[in-house]
Order: structure tokens, then C-alpha cells, then sequence
């Protein structure tokens, strides 16, 4: 009988704690603790990952210098300015106070480097000198903000200024941000700078400041090689980050933390139960092997065919999402050279095609000459 009671409570503890280990594990699954007001993770494509409160209106603080950067690029690309371009700081520019990199009254500076010392440190008076030169006045930008804001959709975003300093009407959700953090990284020179730990900031004259990156980070997270602080008595501690691991990128976002640790500590606990549980699955690579099509007319009878580009899929690890539709002729004319297109391939999740890539041949064929056709007749005749 005592036997027989020792195995029920060893029975009863081992059942216990196996239960407790399965909590635990869904607790996890379901995505990370957070404490911050806002949250959101999200892959590169927009697919929400997890999320807390993510449409509610609050003040982001500098993470508005995303949008701030996004008007910069668009006025690049539009051929307004260039990154080379100079750029006479003004009074107002100069007096900026908050996060700055000390501008000189009248000095100039090239575009490339007042981006620069927003991306790195967030200088409010680079934003104000840069929205002068963009639009002659910060009015003028601000505008170009908000109407960038509603071409993308952001209906829950309102700019008051261009630096996120605290100001009445101003507002945006932790998911508007998300969406502008992911416009911002398609922009190469972006990542020209985001990664830069420490650097000088030169002044005419040679005076010098030195910059610090305010995205820890940078640094600290393996992957992470871009983001956004943000901080004021009424944001709060905010952040918007991105980092990439195994060619897969996803974008975290965190509004209203209580301190400084807590928003990258979250920013950082989103981004690990991205990697643990995600990942970008390639169904078809660059230059595979898709098969064979028969040449008709070729001193070959039949052609490699390979892919000409890749075909991903983001999506929980483990499971199989989508599929690979080959569309192909049943033969093909020669002369071929290598890189004709020949067909494509398509990936389709639930029915609606995400993606798709042509279809190459690996190596040029020639058309049969009249020698060929005499040869095949007399061989045939055999």
C-alpha cells in the first residue's frame, strides 16, 4: 500500500509538471509578453505577427522622423534635390533644441549628412534645416507629410511637425508606424547609415560633434540594422525597429514604454519570437533545375530549364503554405538562347498567386541546318 502511494504522488507531480510545461509553451506560442501602451510585429510583406493595442492614437515622439526621412527620399528620387545638394542652415534650423548636432547658423551642409545625423541621432535640427531646403518652409513639408500619410493609407496618423516634438494634434498607432518603417527600408541609402554605431559629425569650419546611435540595437541584436527611438514626457519610451536573419526582415514596433530598457528589452522579445516561429520558405531558388522542354528543330531534342529569379513564401516554420504552378509549353522552336523565356513559375497561397518568376533556358541551342536534316535521314535509313 505504501509503494502504491508513493507512485500516485509521483505520478500526480510528474502529470503536474508536464501540464505546467504545456502552458508555458502555449503562453509562448501566442507571442510575447508585452507592457508597453502599443505593439505590433510584422513580417516584410505586412502580415501582422502579433499585436497590442496597435490602432490606438498616441504621440510616437521622434519616431515621426520616419515620415520626415520618407519625404526626404521621395524628394531624391523626384529629382527635387540631391543627396549632394547644399544646404544653408537658418536661424530657426539651428535653434532647434531637444536631440540635435549643434548646426551653425548659415552654415552649409550637405543633404547626405543632415540625413545622416537624423537616421543616426535623431538631430531635430537637421529635420528642420532639410524640410526648409525641401519645401522653403516646415509648414510646407509638414504638408507633404500628412498627404504622404494618407497615400499610404495611414488613417490613424496626423503631423504637426517634422522633429515629433510635442505638439496638440500630432498623433499616430503603433501600426501606422509599422507601415512607414516599411516603406522607409526599401531605400538603400537608408541602410547606409542606420548601421553606424558612432560617428563625428563635421561642421564648416571643422568643428566637430560627435554622434551616437540612439538605436541600441544596432549593436546589441544580431540582425537588427535599423530603427527609430523615440522619447517624450507624453510618448513615453517608443521604438520602431527592423532586423533580418536568414534572408528574412521584420519590422517591431513598441509606443509608450515606461523606460528606455523596456522598449528594446520588447522590441528585442518580439524580434526572437519572430525567428523562433517564422521564416521566409523558398520554394524555387535561382538558376533551379524546373525540368526539361522538348526543341523542335534544334541540334538538341530537349532544353534545361532553370528559374529566373526566386520564389518565397513567408510563413509559420514547419508548415507547408503554398505551391509551385509550373505553366509551360509543351515544346519550343529552336534557335534558343541561353536566358530565353520560356514560361513561368507561380506560387499560389489559398488560391490567389503571390508571386511568380520566368522560366529560362540554361544554354543556347542552335537550329538544325540542312546538313543536320540530311544526316538524320541518312541515319534514320540505317
Amino acid at each position: 500500500m505504501n509503494k502504491l502511494l508513493k507512485f500516485a504522488v509521483l505520478f500526480t507531480l510528474v502529470a503536474t509538471l508536464f501540464a505546467s510545461v504545456t502552458c508555458v509553451a502555449c503562453a509562448e506560442n501566442d507571442g510575447p509578453t508585452i507592457t508597453a501602451k502599443e505593439a505590433i510585429l510584422v513580417s516584410e510583406d505586412g502580415q501582422i505577427l502579433f499585436e497590442k493595442n496597435s490602432r490606438e492614437h498616441r504621440p510616437i515622439a521622434s519616431m515621426t522622423k520616419i515620415m520626415t526621412l520618407l519625404c526626404v527620399y521621395d524628394a531624391v528620387d523626384e529629382g527635387k534635390i540631391s543627396l549632394d545638394d547644399n544646404v544653408c542652415v537658418s536661424e530657426r534650423a539651428a535653434g532647434m533644441g531637444g536631440s540635435q548636432v549643434f548646426l551653425q547658423a548659415n552654415g552649409v551642409y550637405k543633404v547626405a549628412d543632415l540625413v545622416k545625423s537624423v537616421i543616426v541621432c535623431s538631430a531635430n535640427d537637421s529635420c528642420v534645416a532639410l524640410a526648409e531646403h525641401i519645401s522653403g518652409s516646415v509648414e510646407g513639408f509638414v504638408k507633404s507629410m500628412n498627404d504622404k500619410a494618407t497615400a499610404l493609407g495611414l488613417a490613424d496618423t496626423h503631423f504637426d511637425n517634422c522633429t515629433g516634438l510635442p505638439a496638440v494634434s500630432q498623433f499616430s498607432c503603433a501600426a501606422d508606424v509599422a507601415v512607414m518603417m516599411g516603406k522607409l527600408v526599401t531605400h538603400p541609402h537608408y541602410f547606409e547609415c542606420a548601421h553606424i554605431w558612432t560617428e563625428d559629425f563635421q561642421h564648416p569650419g571643422g568643428r566637430v560633434t560627435g554622434m551616437t546611435n540612439t538605436n541600441k540595437l544596432v549593436r546589441f541584436y544580431q540582425g537588427c540594422d535599423g530603427g527609430k527611438t523615440g522619447y517624450t514626457g507624453e510618448a513615453k519610451h517608443c521604438l520602431s525597429a527592423t532586423a533580418c536573419r536568414n534572408g528574412m526582415r521584420v519590422i517591431a514596433v513598441v509606443v509608450g514604454a515606461d523606460d528606455s530598457k523596456t522598449r528594446f528589452k520588447e522590441v528585442s522579445d518580439m524580434f526572437n519570437y519572430a525567428f523562433a516561429n517564422y521564416e521566409n520558405k523558398i520554394y524555387l531558388d535561382v538558376g533551379a533545375d524546373v525540368g526539361k522542354i522538348s526543341v523542335v528543330g534544334g541540334k538538341c531534342n530537349d532544353a534545361d530549364i532553370v528559374a529566373d529569379g526566386k520564389l518565397v513564401c513567408f510563413g509559420k516554420k514547419g508548415q507547408t503554405f503554398a505551391e509551385v504552378r509550373v505553366e509551360m509549353p509543351d515544346n519550343i522552336v529552336a534557335p534558343l538562347a541561353k536566358g530565353d523565356i520560356v514560361g513561368r513559375a507561380v506560387l499560389v497561397l489559398d488560391g490567389q498567386q503571390i508571386g511568380g518568376v520566368n522560366l529560362v533556358c540554361s544554354a543556347d541551342i542552335a537550329a538544325k541546318t540542312y546538313f543536320d536534316y540530311l544526316h538524320d535521314i541518312i541515319t534514320a535509313g540505317k
